[in-house]
């Protein structure tokens, strides 16, 4: 006996009647019949009274009928489970808190796509203590964050460095300089990312403000990357950024300028629950490097 005979003694149990089975299961009456038969010579017990326009079930085919349906309902519940399982593998569930850089981002999956169709990627915007607790509770497989100071049991990897520069109105006093000191940007008042929205970058500029000896005026903090840009250009103030983040983005009246002080960067990671990396994510780790990579190098980022 198969899944296939339970199936069809359903189908009768259910329709009273041959012919209606048959049509429901898409085949011929016949067939239908002798294999109803089979089941109860297997069985030992008669499970239908035939009757000439109908069949009747006996009161052993009511017990019968229950296990029956149970024994499908949880095949059913395993083939379920089982294509869920194979999706997840195939799927790459990606975090980002913070902005990770249009261009950039936009290169890692065309990258993704190109290198391996089989494999998708979903995409959540996440702060970044959800972002790890998604990453501990098997949300996440990996995530994007500014942040790399973690607790154990999270991996963090530093997979691109980017030098920091100043975004500044058209008509300002700090286009004197072809490269900014870092010491002259806090006389002027600042346009900041919101701490609450982008806590990792607010780490790392708050880092690099304390190793200059200045009280930075803070004219507003944002919570995008388009706004600081925007009131920029009006005036409001001077705003921190990088390449990768400026690349794609054109606002007119507002100058970029690189810092002075060449270690001055912004550091994105990769974040990731410890323990082994499964091939689909070793591949696209290997891909974010290569995307960071300067062209025309050959060398890992830092």
């Amino acid at each position: 006996m198969n899944l296939r005979h339970l199936r069809c003694f359903i189908a009768v149990a259910e329709e009273l009647h041959f012919g209606r089975a048959a049509r429901r299961l898409h085949i011929e009456q016949s067939p239908l019949s002798r294999t109803i038969r089979q089941i109860e010579a297997d069985l030992g017990v008669p499970l239908l009274n035939r009757l000439p326009r109908s069949v009747r079930l006996t009161p052993a085919v009511q017990v019968f009928l229950e296990e029956a349906r149970r024994v499908l309902l949880a095949f059913e519940q395993a083939q379920t489970k089982a294509r869920a399982a194979a999706n997840q593998r195939n799927t790459l569930r990606i975090a980002l808190s913070g902005d990770m850089g249009q261009a950039r981002l936009s290169a890692l999956l065309a990258l993704c796509r190109e290198e391996a169709p089989q494999v998708g990627i979903r995409i959540f915007e996440t702060p970044l203590a959800q972002l790890v607790t998604g990453l501990r509770n098997d949300l996440y497989d990996a995530g994007f964050a500014l942040a790399g100071e973690m607790d154990a049991g999270i991996v963090a990897m530093p997979v691109w460095r980017d030098p920091l520069v100043v975004a500044l109105p058209a008509r300002h006093p700090l286009l004197a300089f072809k490269e900014v000191p870092l010491e002259e940007v806090p006389s002027y008042p600042l346009v900041l990312c919101d701490p609450q929205v982008c806590e990792g970058c607010s780490r790392q500029r708050e880092r690099l403000l304390r190793t200059v000896d200045a009280q930075p005026t803070v004219a507003e903090y944002v919570k995008t990357h388009s706004l600081m840009l925007a009131l920029v250009a009006a005036g409001y103030g001077v705003g921190f950024s990088s390449a990768a983040h400026l690349a794609g983005c054109h606002q007119a009246d507002v100058v970029v300028r690189p810092l002075a002080d060449e270690t001055a960067s912004l550091t994105t990671y990769l974040l990731r629950p410890e323990g082994e990396i499964m091939e689909p994510l070793r591949q696209f780790i290997d891909r974010v490097e290569r995307v960071g990579r300067p062209q025309g190098t050959d060398q890992r980022p830092m």
